[in-house]
């Protein structure tokens, strides 16, 4: 008889009679009337009154029914803590028993005790199953300290728990190593500052050993935690892909896209140019596509994954568009992202077979579907040029079916190609103009009215037309009620005496007789400019549209190198970060892809493009010189060359370039304003120092008639190692006349290379429309750290121990300020005084600074009252750093 006869029990005064059988002196008993108290649990019956009899049960050897007690205690143990004390010991017992099944459950168990009063009793139970010979019971109390972290976070790390899941990574166990780096993971997330893991090479080798012999799960773990890995070089990152990529051909999908992330990662670190590159591409292909012939939800999942990977890499998949064709019985869900991926993949050479199955789709009966097909027919000539005519042709057959849905969908996809392709197709308009009667839908009727407008000059009735949608202006929605007040200006002003009666209408019932204030505010203004100025109302109103992009649908650049490095997970499916789904996710920290520094700047470069058709054969594919950088900064933007004074580096710090004085910063450590203006992106901003962390603050506005996406920057090297801790941080378009301010945090690990002059920055910012050069000197004092204060002892020591000749000596000039004012301005930018004396009436100070890259300098700065100039004396072991150590001095001092 099986187990569910404890389930079917209806006996009233059943907890009596339990508690009777728990105190029975047969073990067999004792047994039976446990599961009958499981049961009882399990179906939501209260059967807390019994647990001192329940634990009483523990003190056995059978294996089940400690099991089955332990499961009771684990449920009731939060509500009863008091009574959940008197089960200490026998865990404690439990941990040292024989038997290792019975170690393993005791620490699995305690783990899963969330009861304050009683983890302190069990650190010692731990701490043995840690060390433990048995790799099972080790594996089990790895994860352990992870649940315990989660209860007692200081106590875990006050006990040494975290040092010793740090030593099971080099255990012997593959298992034990994978649920150690589990664990390490699990609290690392709730501490995304720490560099629990510690990941280096030795540990990675570790982890890759573990890897080949671990469960399928531990093995994502540890590929989990790989992804979380910057190599040092191409050459490390090559050999992390060589142990990796076997784990392509795993039956378990998890594995294989763990496998898939850790690969997407390091290909951004492998020379593009170099064999393995275009191998790896290759082998990432065939387990994508076996993704695919598994079960419908298996393979939505996989879609979702794929849709990103496309996206950042597109010639992995270039070759298999085929299978990613809709199957008749494909659940919509399936058959909409195989759709859109299809549209990602379209290319000259595969466009024939594209549209012939969107043609087929367009026929089928799920109008969801056929919708989404004909959209795809548009995008396809957006996409791709060539193919635009024979887009047409089909859409046209699509629009003689006569199937109402289906036409509709056609006319507003019409509508994007006219914007793509203006004077091309603009023959097919009278084709339209025959389906306007059978259009219900807003998105349809506003195309449709757009059409018209925009080309009545070549519509002989188009005032019939625009008229017949004017009958019934209130019943419109909103979106056909704008398109329709802007496409009868748009006649009018093309055809003003045949249209004025129909213009004075819909500005009527625009402004007077409508109660949505946008309607009403775009009458207003078209009035206006029709009743003062017709020419400008032309200029404005027939202006010369932006043409629109294909790929206006693609993720924003930072957002999917982000995504990315959640391949496999919640947030590859919705194509959302954790930070926007997951609840109390404030401190998630943000991934993103490693840069290859050694060629980043190289690559940035080969993207410049220079205007005119000369200029095409000499594009530059290194940084241009500090000079020509300049020569960027003051004359590529559209207008003609602005005439700008030049500023001596000594100047740099103190002139603000914007006019808006540099009092009016609220960040004391901000000096240098930049300004770039270029083919209609113009971006200012600051660097700045707050609470220990480096900033580059940025405003970007876009003057140009487009929108501009795909920002990115990057640094050239330079003296201090200066990088970006992050991406741009520009997630949404930039609009035309839109402004925004970034902050990008900045660290200073990245390669060195010596500068002339020594605080030069060359960056680079680029966008869907270009890349834009610019070279700013960073003012010094952003490097100055807030440890930079010397013991007075260990001042005098070490300037006696610097050479005399590594003394220098400068005047800052027309400087009114006493010494203690002085103080503190240089104290507030991490200048610290050591000592203050007063010499024959000059005042002394004795300073000391340390920069980022820990070079100290040491200062002597006199005062004598009455007298503006002050001299100030600096000695370092690097004596070129003085010279802007002094312009710092004289830059904050006169600001």
């Amino acid at each position: 008889m099986t187990d569910s006869k404890y389930f079917t029990t209806n006996k009233k005064g059943e907890i009596f009679e339990l508690k009777a059988e728990l105190n029975n002196e047969k073990k067999e008993k004792r047994k039976e009337a446990v599961k009958k108290v499981i049961a009882a649990m399990t179906v939501g019956k209260d059967v807390s009154s019994l647990f001192p009899d329940v634990v009483n049960c523990m003190q056995t050897d059978n294996l089940e029914l400690k099991k089955l007690v332990y499961l009771y205690l684990m449920n009731y143990a939060k509500s009863q803590p008091d009574m959940a004390i008197m089960a200490v010991n026998s865990f404690v017992k439990d941990c040292e028993d024989p038997n290792p099944l019975i170690r393993a459950l005791a620490v699995r168990t305690m783990g899963c005790i969330r009861v304050d009063k009683i983890t302190e009793y069990l650190c010692e139970p731990l701490r043995k199953c840690l060390k433990d010979e048995d790799p099972y019971v080790r594996k089990t109390a790895a994860v352990c300290v992870a649940k315990l972290h989660d209860i007692n976070a200081q106590m875990v790390e006050d006990q040494g728990f975290l040092d010793s899941l740090r030593d099971l990574i080099a255990d012997s166990n593959p298992m034990v190593v994978a649920n150690a780096v589990a664990a390490l993971s699990e609290i690392s997330e709730s501490h995304p500052n720490s560099n629990l893991l510690d990941l280096n090479p030795q540990n990675i080798n570790k982890l890759l050993t573990a890897l080949n012999e671990c469960t399928e799960w531990g093995q994502i773990f540890i590929l989990d935690c790989l992804s979380n890995y910057n190599p040092k070089d191409e050459r490390e990152a090559q050999s992390i892909c060589e142990r990796v990529t076997p784990r392509l051909s795993h039956a378990n999908s998890a594995v294989v896209l763990s496998a898939v992330k850790v690969l997407m990662k390091f290909l951004e670190l492998l020379p593009k140019d170099s064999d393995y590159y275009n191998t790896l591409l290759k082998k990432l292909s065939p387990p994508l596509v076996t993704l695919l012939s598994g079960e419908p939800e298996v393979q939505y999942v996989a879609l979702r994954n794929i849709n990103l990977i496309v996206q950042k890499r597109p010639e992995i998949l270039k070759q298999e568009i085929k299978v990613f064709f809709v199957k008749y019985n494909d659940p919509i869900y399936v058959k909409l992202e195989k759709l859109d991926i299809m549209i990602r993949l379209a290319s000259q050479a595969n466009i024939a077979q594209v549209l012939a199955e969107l043609k087929e789709y367009a026929t089928e009966v799920d109008v969801d579907f056929v919708r989404k097909a004909v959209r795809a027919i548009g995008r396809c000539a957006i996409k791709v040029e060539q193919s635009a005519e024979r887009c047409v042709s089909t859409l046209l057959d699509l629009i003689q079916t006569k199937v109402n849905y289906v036409v509709q969908e056609a006319i507003v996809v019409i509508r994007d190609i006219f914007r793509k392709y203006p004077n091309k197709y603009e023959s097919i308009i009278a084709t339209l103009c025959e389906n306007l009667d059978s259009l219900d839908e807003p998105d349809a009727r506003a195309a449709m009215i757009w059409i018209v407008g925009e080309y009545a000059e070549r519509i002989d009735n188009a005032d019939e037309l625009l008229e017949s949608f004017l009958e019934g202006f209130h019943d419109e929605s909103t979106q056909v009620q704008l398109t329709l007040l802007t496409a009868i200006v748009k006649l009018f002003l093309k055809k003003p005496s045949e249209t004025q009666e129909l213009v004075q209408q819909v500005l009527s019932l625009a402004t007077q007789d409508s109660d949505n204030p946008d309607l009403r505010d775009r009458g207003y203004i078209y009035w206006r400019l029709l009743s003062t100025d017709p020419v400008t109302a032309k200029e404005v109103v027939l202006s010369e549209k932006p043409l629109i992009s294909e790929e206006t649908d693609l993720i924003e650049p930072t957002l999917l190198d982000e995504l990315i490095c959640h391949i496999g997970s919640l947030a590859s499916v919705y194509h959302k970060p954790p930070s926007a789904f997951v609840e109390g996710s404030h401190g998630v920290h943000r991934k993103h892809l490693p840069v290859q520094h050694s060629r980043s700047f190289e690559w940035a470069a080969s993207l410049l493009l220079v205007s005119g058709p000369a200029a095409a054969m000499d594009q530059p594919h290194v940084i241009p010189s500090q000079g020509d950088l300049l020569g960027d900064l003051l004359n590529l933007d559209l207008g003609p060359p602005v005439n700008v004074p030049q500023i001596s580096s000594m100047q740099m710090g103190a002139v603000d370039l914007l006019g808006g004085g540099l009092d009016s910063l609220v960040s004391l450590n901000t000096h240098i304003l930049l300004l770039m203006k270029a083919k209609g992106l113009e971006i200012s901003g600051t660097f700045s120092r707050r609470q220990g962390h480096m900033y580059m603050d940025m405003t970007f506005t876009n003057k140009a008639l487009q929108h501009m996406t795909d920002f990115a920057v990057q640094f050239n090297k330079n003296s201090f190692g200066m990088i970006p801790t992050s991406p741009l941080p520009v997630h949404t378009p930039l609009m035309p006349s839109q402004t925004i301010e970034v902050s990008l945090p900045i660290n200073t690990i990245g390669p060195v290379m010596k500068m002339d002059p020594l605080n030069n920055l060359q960056v680079a910012v680029k966008n869907n429309i270009d890349v834009f050069y610019f070279s700013v000197l960073i003012p010094l004092n952003i490097f100055f750290v807030e440890d930079g204060k010397m013991e007075r002892q260990v001042f005098l020591a070490t300037w006696k121990d610097i050479p005399n000749e590594n003394e220098l000596q400068y005047q800052i000039k027309e400087c009114h300020l006493n010494a203690d004012t002085v103080s503190g301005k240089l104290q507030g930018n991490n200048i610290f005084t050591i000592a203050k004396r007063n010499v024959e009436g000059q005042d002394m100070l004795y300073q000391s600074l340390k920069l980022t890259n820990g070079i100290w300098i040491l200062a002597e700065l006199r005062i004598q009252p009455g007298n503006p100039n002050y001299t100030l004396s600096l000695k370092c072991r690097a004596p070129e750093v003085s010279q802007y150590v002094y312009q710092t001095y004289d830059s904050v001092l006169k600001t």
